[in-house]
């Protein structure tokens, strides 16, 4: 099953364009949505949802309408939106038993096989009596992960999942979603670079409501091979540098200031070369550096 998207669109009443002729075919399997705040990413995984409309634009989770037939994607969607509330006085377990309820999972036998796996999938089996609101960041979002697990969905969106957790729950929390998703289109919308460069397969990046680059990471990576060049500055030395050279993007270490730089060949003796990263992808594709787009490497049906 894929998720094809093509051609949507949104412009809000206020007059800001939200997406401009979004068009993506993303397959089974984790595919990362990369932007800054701002981007789009959330109207679009809203619309995913089915919990608004675009102007324009269609689509289709292999054979569902996912703007005409809302009752069915939302049968098969599972959602953990940027920031969502729960009740703090529930007991984790109860709460996930009464979304099972409301998921249709009505067997009581049934439910409660559900809900323990998913509370152990989740690692949160050991506090599922406590309170939600006694959980840390990283324990409220697995629980997220979690509710959002329940009836075997074929399409998962996680909008921004890691933002405001620390190392450790983040890693906790990227390690559970690895984990998951193997037969299912699950979608991450995320400004974090990381995370799209630990977990995901393909990719897109998107800024301005319009999509500037859909690929694998590892092949975008490859396309800067020899074209990302690095050298230490001062800070009064870089306002001259960026006026000269193609800098994608500067970083501090220990006091200095270490620049990328993007050219076909040495900027000078001073650079060296620098094995890309996808930061450097998004960087440069975010500075017009890289391309418009990569074909799609994968086509059609995905994984059944």
């Amino acid at each position: 099953m894929s998720l094809v998207i093509r051609d949507l669109s949104k412009t809000y009443p206020n007059g800001t364009r939200a997406l401009h002729e979004v068009s993506l075919e993303i397959p089974a399997g984790m595919f990362g949505l990369l932007g800054p705040n701002g981007a789009g990413k959330s109207t679009l995984m809203r619309i995913l949802a089915t919990l608004q409309d675009p102007d324009t634009g269609s689509a289709r989770l292999g054979d569902i309408d996912v703007l005409h037939d809302k009752e069915h994607v939302r049968r098969t969607l599972g959602y953990l939106p940027q920031s969502f509330g729960f009740h703090p006085k529930v007991r984790a377990e109860r709460l996930l038993e009464h979304f099972a309820i409301l998921k249709g999972i009505g067997e009581p036998g049934v439910r409660r096989d559900v809900v323990d796996a998913l509370l152990r999938q989740t690692n949160l089996w050991d506090v599922r009596t406590q309170k939600l609101g006694t959980f840390s960041g990283g324990m409220r979002q697995r629980f997220g992960v979690a509710v959002a697990l329940l009836a075997n969905p074929k399409l998962i969106i996680v909008d921004e999942p890691t933002a405001g957790l620390d190392p450790a729950e983040r890693v906790r929390f990227l390690n559970l979603l690895s984990e998951i998703g193997q037969d299912s289109v699950v979608i991450l919308s995320t400004h974090i670079v990381e995370d799209v460069e630990e977990l995901c397969s393909r990719m897109a990046i998107i800024d301005r409501g319009e999509i500037l680059l859909e690929a694998e990471p590892l092949r975008a990576i490859d396309e800067l091979r020899g074209r990302i060049w690095r050298r230490t500055v001062s800070k009064m030395e870089l306002p001259a540098l960026e006026a000269e050279l193609t800098v994608i993007s500067t970083k501090l270490l220990a006091g200095r200031t270490i620049v990328h730089v993007h050219s076909e060949s040495q900027p000078g003796p001073e650079f060296e070369p620098v094995t890309p990263g996808l930061e450097d992808v998004y960087f440069s594709v975010m500075g017009g550096h890289h391309g418009r787009r990569a074909a799609p490497a994968v086509s059609g049906g995905g994984a059944a």
